[in-house]
């Protein structure tokens, strides 16, 4: 009994994502293991997706307004093209822990969940690098954009990287053990649209030259635990400049982080979250209560979170 149950509903974690790392837009990601959503789906008679219950925001129950609903047809319409027409359907239910416009990836928990649920009640066709490119259309929706820095390291754990966009190309890197992401988010919303129409769409060579070899930088941080290293490559030279000025406090919160030994600090994603990585936890712990107490004198409400980096991505509960 309790089998046949499992196979007809699941319950998953799905996890917070940092995008971007400073150098990386739209190409750098990686996955947090204490901030997430959970999320419920089970198959049922009826075809189709229907979104029955979401706690925690104020969010359209419409399937093709709602990004895991989006994310989940496209997914289904794939799979019935390729494989076989199915003669049943798929109920999600959402509890929302990820405030959207946080920067810490709400969207993309919600597309990255629904694909990666329904595929495993469909028998796992789809590898999670298959998963993907479902979980951006989600994203699509959410910014008008197909990004895939934050749904890829959702599903993927560790740190991802988006060689190429067409055709997709994702590699995912393990995080050396010691780090750490702490993420603070003032409680303002800030929409991906709205960060991104601040966004020139041509850079100098200069710029673009120190940008790659920040790139380039990182990621041999990553392999080679080379934690100077990382914290040396975690430099924007492009998007930084354009977005911090929308988040209050930013340049404070990113001196406070250095100060208090982080590696290096940027905007979360869109923003107006902000991170830092630093090598172990008590650094990081020492790096949020900085954190707070900038905010706290400003007297601007905040969450912050400190997180090893999540191996694994989206999971069972």
């Amino acid at each position: 009994m309790a089998k046949t149950k499992k196979m007809k509903e699941i319950k998953l974690f799905c996890p917070a994502t940092i995008a971007n790392l400073s150098c990386g837009f739209d190409v750098l990601g990686l996955c947090l293991d204490t901030a997430g959503d959970e999320m419920i789906v089970r198959k049922v008679d009826q075809k189709g997706v229907r979104i029955t219950k979401i706690v925690g925001a104020d969010l359209p129950m419409e399937t093709e307004k709602n990004v895991s609903g989006v994310a989940a047809l496209a997914m289904l319409e794939a799979y019935e093209s390729h494989f076989n027409t199915i003669d049943f359907g798929f109920e999600i239910e959402i509890y929302k822990n990820i405030k959207a416009g946080s920067g810490i990836g709400s969207s993309a928990a919600s597309s990255a969940g629904a694909v990666f649920g329904i595929n495993e009640l469909l028998g796992k066709p789809y590898s999670r690098k298959d998963l993907v490119q479902f979980a951006m259309q989600g994203e699509k929706l959410a910014s008008g954009n197909a990004h895939a820095d934050n749904v890829a390291p959702a599903l993927l754990g560790g740190f991802t990287l988006v060689r190429s966009y067409a055709p997709l190309d994702i590699i995912r890197i393990d995080s050396p053990e010691e780090l750490f992401a702490t993420v603070v988010h003032p409680q303002i919303e800030l929409k991906t649209s709205d960060a991104r129409s601040v966004l020139k769409q041509t850079v100098s060579l200069k710029s673009a030259i120190m940008q790659w070899g920040n790139v380039g930088g990182l990621i041999a941080g990553l392999y080679t635990k080379d934690y100077d290293l990382i914290g040396r490559s975690l430099h924007d030279e492009i998007v930084e400049p354009l977005r911090s000025v929308l988040i209050p406090g930013f340049d404070l919160i990113k001196q406070t982080a250095l100060e208090n030994g982080a590696l290096g600090s940027g905007i979360s994603g869109s923003g107006p979250s902000i991170f830092a990585l630093s090598r172990g936890k008590n650094t990081a712990d020492q790096i949020a209560k900085a954190m707070s107490d900038v905010y706290e004198k400003m007297n601007l409400p905040y969450e912050i979170h400190v997180s090893k980096i999540n191996p694994d991505g989206v999971r069972i509960l």
